[in-house]
């Protein structure tokens, strides 16, 4: 998959590029259009030294896609016709500032009109495990591929249920984790919606091993002879087995009610 990073200099491209490198590992490779340059020993910006800095990117990138990876490319790209040239796949516009220290970009930078993913501030490690979830399931996740499933609540994802899904994931290396769409009440207080930005957050630097999905409120699972998967039980030491996510929300409440956060 080639993924284009673009933006005025100083956006923040090459954090959110590193981020998004270090939520999905060994499946990525992340190329910075600085370190290419002073590689190239090249830093002409005229629109020929532009194109050619384009091209050398998208070399970089296609030769590592061959390998097999998620290759993340950030530059500038300042031109509408060299970025649809370079062939993306997903293309990220960091738009979190209006002008730059270099006018002579910002004068040729051209506003693009079509993207899949635009940045607006810069609360970048938000945008990047929503980003890696998004890429890790488009070039990673293979529905066909042994799977184990784990179906929860999950108020809130606490130590046991990660002992679990370490587990799960040992068994086969993906993991599809349900969320049960229930109503809101004193057990349930977290809206599934919540549950999966939160299931996000945590289990971020598992892009592209695991599918997080809302499902109806489950109540029973039924089979019949044959059905060539198995229903198990995990058995932990107590400490694991013990943890309570009911004792865990009623100590961030009290923690909340007395320090009034």
């Amino acid at each position: 998959m080639r993924v284009l990073i673009f933006g005025l200099p100083g956006s923040g491209k090459t954090y959110l590029a590193s981020r998004l490198k270090k939520y999905l590992g060994d499946y990525a490779e992340h190329f910075n259009a600085d370190e290419v340059r002073t590689n190239a020993n090249d830093w002409d910006f005229s629109d020929a030294g532009r194109k050619r800095q384009s091209e050398r990117m998208s070399k970089l990138v296609t030769d590592s896609v061959n390998n097999g990876k998620i290759a993340i490319a950030d530059f500038i790209a300042p031109f509408r016709l060299s970025r649809q040239q370079f062939g993306a796949d997903f293309k990220i516009w960091v738009d979190t500032i209006s002008t730059s220290r270099y006018k002579n970009t910002d004068d040729v930078f051209e506003k693009p009109t079509k993207f899949d993913y635009r940045v607006k501030e810069k609360d970048f490690n938000k945008d990047a495990i929503r980003i890696a979830w998004e890429l890790g399931r488009r070039a990673i996740w293979n529905n066909k591929a042994p799977t184990v499933q784990m179906l929860g609540r999950y108020q809130p994802w606490h130590e046991g249920h990660q002992a679990l899904f370490d587990r799960a994931m040992a068994k086969h290396g993906q993991v599809h984790l349900m969320i049960r769409d229930m109503e809101t009440d004193d057990k349930n207080p977290y809206t599934a919606n919540q549950v999966k930005e939160n299931l996000e957050k945590e289990l971020r630097y598992n892009a592209g091993k695991v599918k997080i999905e809302i499902v109806s409120n489950i109540m029973n699972i039924t089979y019949g002879r044959n059905v060539g998967y198995k229903i198990e039980q995990e058995h932990f030491d107590k400490s694991i087995e013990n943890i309570s996510s009911t004792k865990i929300r009623m100590a961030q409440e009290a923690i909340e009610g007395k320090y009034g956060i």
